[in-house]
């Protein structure tokens, strides 16, 4: 009988272990299947994956490579608020704290003089999907990632960029490899 009693003792201990790595599969597969508690939404604040060219295509008259190769870059079109937007891209720029060496500023169009750590370009003509005070990220090769309307808070932009340079970290160029699209 005790005999018995420890077969089926140790039946139950190896169901219980079985029960145990099958149980979380079993959830992570009924979380996937009736979509519970997966987030809907996506986590940028901007237009993911915009339908822009490449930087090296932009119809820019001249912008030196050298100061954007490797970088994220920070591209807005000057429009009407153009000092008070290249301001407030300048202490975003400032607040990425020691992640800034990573991410340039171009400013296309406007007036004014460039503010530290800007670089300054104009359109040679205006492309189709020219929107003025818009701000779009590209990627160290140029391509665009993220675009934002005029109205976009400086908060969700600081938050998309820093969550694009934590997910990918800083990429040491190699010789003959393009970078920014140059």
């Amino acid at each position: 009988m005790s005999q018995a009693r420890s077969i089926h003792f140790s039946r139950l201990k190896l169901l219980a272990l079985l029960a145990l790595f099958a149980l979380p599969l079993l959830a992570a597969w009924s979380m996937v299947t009736f979509r519970i508690g997966i987030p809907e939404q996506r986590t940028a604040h901007g237009e993911l994956a915009p339908d822009l060219p490449t930087l090296a295509a932009w119809p820019l008259e001249e912008v030196p490579a050298a100061t954007l190769a490797g970088d994220w870059v920070l591209a807005f079109d000057c429009g009407e608020r153009c000092e008070v937007l290249a301001d407030q891209w300048w202490r975003l720029h400032r607040a990425l704290g020691r992640e800034a060496p990573r991410v340039s500023r171009l400013r296309v169009g406007g007036e004014a003089d460039a503010l530290p750590g800007e670089t300054l370009a104009t359109w040679e003509e205006m492309p189709a999907w020219h929107a003025p005070d818009r701000l779009w990220v590209l990627d160290p090769r140029g391509l665009p990632v993220l675009a934002y309307g005029p109205e976009v808070s400086p908060r969700d932009v600081l938050d998309d960029v820093n969550r694009l340079l934590r997910m990918n970290p800083e990429v040491v160029p190699r010789e003959g490899r393009p970078l920014a699209g140059r």
